[in-house]
């Protein structure tokens, strides 16, 4: 009987070795020593009396510089969407600290009620008239008095400037430590790894003779985190499982059974309710949940099932006097029934079903430089990193920073939950940089560049379901400080519907009015590059419309004929402007685009002559003393400025208004200003002026931006900092390199448009284009071999490679082949 139980131990390790496995083979990183202990519960700043009784901090510490270094460069982040986790690796005390993207401060039902949330928009419509009159006399410092006094809200963007906090904050769903009576001493073969293609994080290591590994993943399809101890030999699994709470609330922890513990408990500011839900399931030995702790002794192996959910539910269409207008989901049910469906599946099947579910998105993609895979050489991601730092060449690194991006988003957006933040799903304080809210004069844009190019459409729905919730109240924000149709959001947004401007008097980041429409470009480009009709009908087109009609009911039709956005401004740099460079191009994007989609649908032709009226006297971009394009009305540009802003390059990029092949006066134009702007900035600005360098064609210079930015703007767990970890550059830099390998925004497939000759030979797979195609390419001396194209519409497809072109008619669910040979391109 012995024999038969240790027979059946031996088989199940080796069937559990099989996760392991993969986690340390394919695209992975990892480090060599075990991350300390010292960050846990930042936010009690070492004094945890301070979060006691009524008159608790609304933030801990420093809010942009993360208390916890070490949390922020060394742990490894897991995630489906909804729950975020971060891995820490101690031996000790295995570390976790816990997201869920809804548990949001502020909105509507804090202590001051509905209306003390909503009511902020000034009426300021009225005053436009004098800004623009202030234009006319060349008064600019008026018109900059005016807009400042007049275009801001009564609600401060800190936590701690007013009580109760209404803007609110992304906050932590607390912490899990689970400790295992070991100590590192004596302790060998350390190694605490991400799998980028299976999602999985595993901590192993040797002590005493005993293999020791953990595996962790988070499950979308079954909304849980499963967590796994395992040892070579049986029984050695001596576990303690506790939970920190967010200090900003109050709750109780209660005893389930004999292995479960719930935490149930409410937010101080606002009253969301939040559930943590805690199961352990041992093979062997004993488990108790006494004394608010999961307590394990002498298991051969233990799971650890854990979720997460809010009482939160996004509303469409909020009653501006209901305090629980976004109230409507009972966490205590859900987190129950995903973890006993999750016990009922077991291990094995969570982590196949979480693979299948995974795998099917992130393998649409395969990338490989100068066949880095076959040749890459193991090492800690740190020593790594340093390696490149000094200039030792890495291309594996680089396909993997590019496919850590995809990662990222997956992990951090799917169907079902808000889309990802500032920080993507992953925080671990009370309060964080920029609130880690939904910042819109880029960053939240950027987060979505990569996800219809790079074959992540499905990921960009939590953006859309996103930008509903802004609708109604940006009607309202709209209405009230520029009196127009249609709808707009500002600067920065949250869960809640929030669109107004901050308290803020400096207008060079608090006016946002074209944030609404940049974000509705979204949504023509999603229909774009899917050709999902249905989408456009049922989806998208009404909130373009809205979009268009603010854009064009803003612009101020001057004397001239010219029509400017008056007044407007380029994000977070310099003056309030009668026409600035950026508002004029992202009015000319959203515009193009309702037009172009009620030409598909139908509809509104009388609305469509007003946008076309409206695009055919926008103010033209202009060309500054410099060669530079300008960024404002006059030509006030410095070019020893290297702001991280590039704002008015917007229609090089995201946009398409500017490009070398149709316009080559601006693109060199552009290419001044990022020259003046240089090669050096924060990490994500750093992977905008990637993709800027892209769309001109120069990979050489794409390529130094994109070494720079892993150089420069890139922790050891490979997040982007801003400083601090900003998530964005993340998915600039994925997106810049797609950019690179092709190009489809205007009108065709431009194969390897900025390949570098440092890329001498490789090939990508599963690339998506605009038209429904998708597209693989194969390059070999710094030349196209051969490129597949999948028709996944049936539509016509023009592909250029240099000076070659070639259009062809394609069938729905062919594949076509693409070679140059005589200077021309073939289809077979």
């Amino acid at each position: 009987m012995q024999m038969l139980k240790k027979f059946l131990y031996t088989a199940a390790l080796v069937a559990a070795s099989t996760s392991t496995a993969m986690a340390q083979h394919g695209l992975n990183y990892w480090f060599d020593t075990p991350a300390t202990m010292r960050g846990q519960a930042v936010w009690y700043g070492g004094n945890p009396q301070m979060w006691k009784g009524e008159n608790k901090p609304e933030r801990a510490g420093d809010v942009v510089k993360n208390p916890d270094q070490e949390w922020e460069s060394q742990s490894l982040p897991i995630g489906n969407g909804s729950i975020g986790a971060n891995i820490m690796g101690s031996v000790p005390a295995e570390r976790i600290t816990l997201n869920e993207k809804t548990l949001w401060r502020g909105g509507p039902n804090t202590s001051k009620g509905a209306r003390y949330y909503w009511d902020v928009n000034k009426q300021s419509a009225g005053v436009i008239k004098d800004i623009r009159q202030a234009f006319v006399d060349n008064d600019l410092k008026k018109a900059e008095l005016l807009t400042r006094k007049n275009f801001n809200s009564p609600v401060p963007y800190e936590a701690d400037a007013e009580k109760p906090f209404r803007f609110g904050s992304f906050t932590t769903a607390g912490e899990l430590y689970i400790e295992t009576g070991l100590s590192e001493v004596g302790m060998t073969d350390y190694r605490r790894s991400l799998s980028i293609d299976s999602a999985l994080a595993v901590v192993s290591f040797a002590k005493d003779g005993v293999s020791y590994t953990r595996e962790y993943f988070v499950s979308y399809p079954a909304n849980v985190m499963a967590v796994r101890f395992k040892a070579s030999r049986p029984g050695k699994q001596n576990l303690v499982l506790s939970y920190a709470k967010n200090p900003v609330s109050e709750g109780e922890m209660k005893a389930e059974g004999n292995d479960e513990l719930l935490w149930n408990a409410r937010l101080d500011n606002n009253n969301m309710q939040y559930c943590i839900r805690m199961k352990a399931v041992a093979k062997g030995g004993s488990v108790d949940n006494h004394n608010g702790k999961i307590t394990v002794k002498g298991a051969d192996e233990v799971v650890f099932i854990i979720t997460a959910d809010t009482d939160y539910k996004p509303n469409y269409n909020p009653n501006f006097d209901d305090a629980k207008a976004y109230v409507g989901v009972n966490p205590e049910s859900t987190t129950r029934q995903w973890v006993d469906q999750a016990f009922a599946k077991g291990y094995e099947s969570l982590f196949k079903e979480h693979y299948n579910d995974y795998a099917s998105l992130f393998n649409r993609v395969k990338l490989n430089i100068n066949n880095a895979t076959a040749n890459v050489k193991d090492m800690p991601i740190n020593q790594r990193l340093s390696n490149y730092r000094r200039g030792q060449k890495d291309f594996y690194l680089e396909q993997l920073y590019y496919q850590f991006g995809r990662y990222l988003l997956i992990a951090s957006s799917r169907p079902g939950n808000m889309p990802a933040n500032l920080q993507g799903v992953w925080h671990n304080n009370v309060d964080g940089p920029w609130r880690v809210d939904y910042h819109t004069n880029i960053n939240l844009q950027m987060n979505y560049w990569p996800a219809c190019q790079t074959n992540l459409s499905e990921c960009e729905q939590p953006l859309f379901d996103f930008i509903r919730t802004l609708i109604k109240p940006g009607e309202v924000t709209a209405k009230a400080y520029f009196g127009t149709r249609g709808w707009t959001t500002s600067v920065s947004a949250n869960i809640f519907g929030f669109t107004s401007p901050l308290s803020s008097e400096d207008m060079s980041w608090n006016f946002s009015p074209f944030a609404g429409p940049w974000l509705a470009t979204h949504m023509w480009n999603y229909y774009d590059y899917t050709r999902d009709r249905r989408f456009l009908a049922n989806e998208a087109y009404d909130i373009i419309k809205g979009s268009a009609d603010f854009a064009a009911d803003y612009l101020w039709h001057r004397k001239d004929g010219v029509y400017t956005a008056a007044p407007s401004t380029s994000p977070e740099h310099g003056p309030v402007d009668e026409g600035a460079t950026f508002a004029h191009a992202v009015v000319r994007e959203i515009l193009m685009d309702a037009i172009e989609a009620s030409k598909i649908l139908g509809r509104d032709a009388k609305e469509r002559r007003v946008w076309e009226d409206a695009l055919k006297h926008i103010a033209p971009y202009q060309i500054g003393r410099y060669g530079q394009l300008m960024e404002w009305s006059r030509d006030i540009d410095d070019p020893k400025d290297e702001h991280r802003h590039v704002n008015h390059l917007f229609g090089l990029h995201p946009g398409h208004t500017v490009s070398p092949v149709t316009t080559p006066e601006l693109a060199k134009a552009s290419r001044v200003v990022l020259e003046h702007r240089g090669d050096g900035a924060t990490g994500w600005s750093m992977g905008w002026k990637l993709n800027q360098w892209a769309r001109l064609h120069d990979g050489n210079h794409a390529y130094k931006l994109y070494g720079n930015l892993l150089k420069n703007g890139t922790l050891d767990n490979l997040w982007d900092t801003h400083a601090p970890f900003q998530i964005d550059g993340n998915f600039g830099g994925t997106a810049g390199v797609t950019e690179m390998l092709m190009q489809s925004h205007m009108g065709f497939i431009h194969l390897l448009p900025a390949l570098p000759d440092a890329w001498a030979e490789g090939n990508v797979e599963g690339l998506r284009a605009r038209g429904n195609f998708t597209v693989g390419i194969v390059w070999n001396g710094g030349k196209l071999t051969k490129a597949t194209v999948y028709s996944g519409a049936g539509e016509p497809c023009e592909v250029r490679y240099g000076d070659q072109t070639v259009r062809f008619k394609t069938q729905k669910g062919k594949t076509y082949t693409v070679t140059s040979a005589n200077g021309k391109l073939i289809v077979k």
